[in-house]
């Protein structure tokens, strides 16, 4: 057996997001989400493009399915469009909506591919956001109805359920910096939204609860990056601290401790709130597992005119990078995931996305696409997930990101992650030669990596 081998039971998968690929956006009754109606504001994404077709997902899931088969995939990660459940974001119901997803997940069971679904993928319905949206206190409610209905709807035939995708990054690029839907730029927002995501999550799980599923696990997913101090100076050390409170221990501490950590009382001073211990119990709900995104490191130097972290990322322009600008750094995947068994036990983590954007071609060539620096990211961070493992932490499956070309959020379609390739224009799929690389490595559960 070949050093790289992964426990029996490991989940190999990849990962999408709803309004990244499905494309018809409104249609069979849908309403309008806050990134359909963001990317259709002029200057919001790069050449104006728009999740209007994207990867023709909502008509194609079953070609799709099938190259999920041809790569052998042992599960496939999705999200909901909360709109095409609730046009309104509440109240009446679309049940072509669920009709949608219920054939995709029959689709997906009759392929031995496991669904792994996740509520809430950054779409907010646009009704809510004109409520106020994750600044509304009511929205915990809103998505525990919403998160109910699909527990009924799905729950019979889904055995693995992620709450909330990435809160961090809906409050800092949603409210903080305005880069991504619903592009507000407010300090004192921040904190309000942060804490809502984890009341709707904690809402979520409740309601998971009493729907009493005995088979099926419910988590939450939150993107992680090592932080590294630019130095050995104390200022450089509390200026990392500062960036991994903000961005790693912002939405762990209050799941697992019920607190938030001392850092954000700085981060954000005279914004900063003190929430009601009612909602701190509320929020550590215990969870199943947590699902960890994993793209790049962080490294960080004491800056005192950055407002309101006073520090800022050190480029390390020595270092291999993917097209997003992001160091290709895999030792500190294997160090955030020993840092979450050291400091919160031993969950069950899985990796819900891993990937890399690299420049390829607008279409395949002889029927190919040769992506060498994907496959040597996706190769060298998996070994990094089985050092991890040797370590002793409870890694249980690995999905990559994205298994589709798509739209990537405000950089419209000048990025491609996938290990399928989208021609565009014609929708063609070609799988590259780093899905290729990572069929093998499924196929073999690890041992082709040695």
């Amino acid at each position: 057996m070949s050093d790289f081998s992964f426990p029996d039971d490991f989940l190999w998968g990849a990962a999408t997001a709803a309004y990244q690929v499905e494309g018809s956006p409104l249609a069979d009754g849908a309403g309008p989400s806050i990134w359909h109606r963001f990317s259709h504001t002029p200057g919001n994404t790069a050449n104006g493009d728009t999740g209007d077709i994207a990867c023709d997902h909502y008509h194609r899931y079953g070609s799709d399915i099938a190259l999920m088969r041809e790569l052998g995939l042992k599960a496939y990660r999705l999200s909901i469009s909360w709109s095409r459940i609730f046009p309104e974001g509440k109240g009446r119901v679309n049940q072509r909506g669920i009709d949608f997803y219920s054939r995709l997940i029959d689709k997906l069971l009759e392929s031995d591919i496991t669904p792994n679904v996740t509520l809430y993928h950054w779409d907010l319905p646009a009704a809510l956001d004109d409520k106020g949206g994750w600044l509304n206190r009511d929205i915990a409610s809103w998505f525990g109805d919403y998160a109910e209905t699909m527990f009924a709807a799905l729950g019979d035939r889904v055995p693995m359920w992620s709450t909330i995708n990435e809160p961090f990054v809906v409050m800092d690029g949603g409210y903080m910096n305005g880069n991504l839907a619903p592009g507000h730029h407010n300090l004192f927002e921040a904190p309000i939204v942060s804490h809502n995501l984890l009341r709707a999550h904690a809402t979520a799980v409740l309601a998971f609860r009493a729907w009493n599923a005995p088979d099926s696990r419910i988590g939450l997913v939150v993107n992680l990056d090592r932080k590294y101090p630019a130095s050995d100076s104390e200022k450089d050390a509390a200026a990392a601290q500062r960036f991994h409170a903000y961005g790693n221990e912002h939405y762990l501490d209050p799941v697992f401790f019920g607190t938030y950590p001392d850092e954000l009382r700085e981060i954000f001073d005279e914004g900063w709130t003190e929430w009601p211990s009612v909602d701190m119990k509320l929020i550590r709900q215990p969870i199943d597992f947590l699902g960890v995104n994993y793209y790049t490191r962080m490294v960080v130097a004491h800056d005192g005119t950055r407002s309101p972290l006073h520090a800022a990322a050190v480029a390390q322009i020595d270092a291999p990078h993917t097209e997003m600008g992001w160091e290709v750094y895999p030792a500190a995947l294997t160090d955030v995931l020993t840092w979450i068994h050291e400091r919160y036990g031993d969950i069950p983590l899985y990796i819900t996305e891993n990937g890399s954007a690299f420049l390829d071609p607008a279409s395949a060539k002889d029927g190919r696409i040769e992506d060498p620096l994907r496959v040597a990211y996706l190769e060298s961070h998996l070994k990094a997930i089985h050092e991890a493992i040797g370590r002793g932490v409870n890694l249980c499956g690995y999905f990559a990101w994205s298994l589709l070309d798509n739209f990537e959020w405000s950089h419209g379609y000048t990025k491609r992650f996938g290990i399928v390739h989208v021609d565009y224009e014609t929708q063609a799929r070609t799988i590259k030669d780093s899905g290729r690389f990572y069929s093998a490595v499924i196929q073999s559960n690890g041992t082709s990596l040695g």
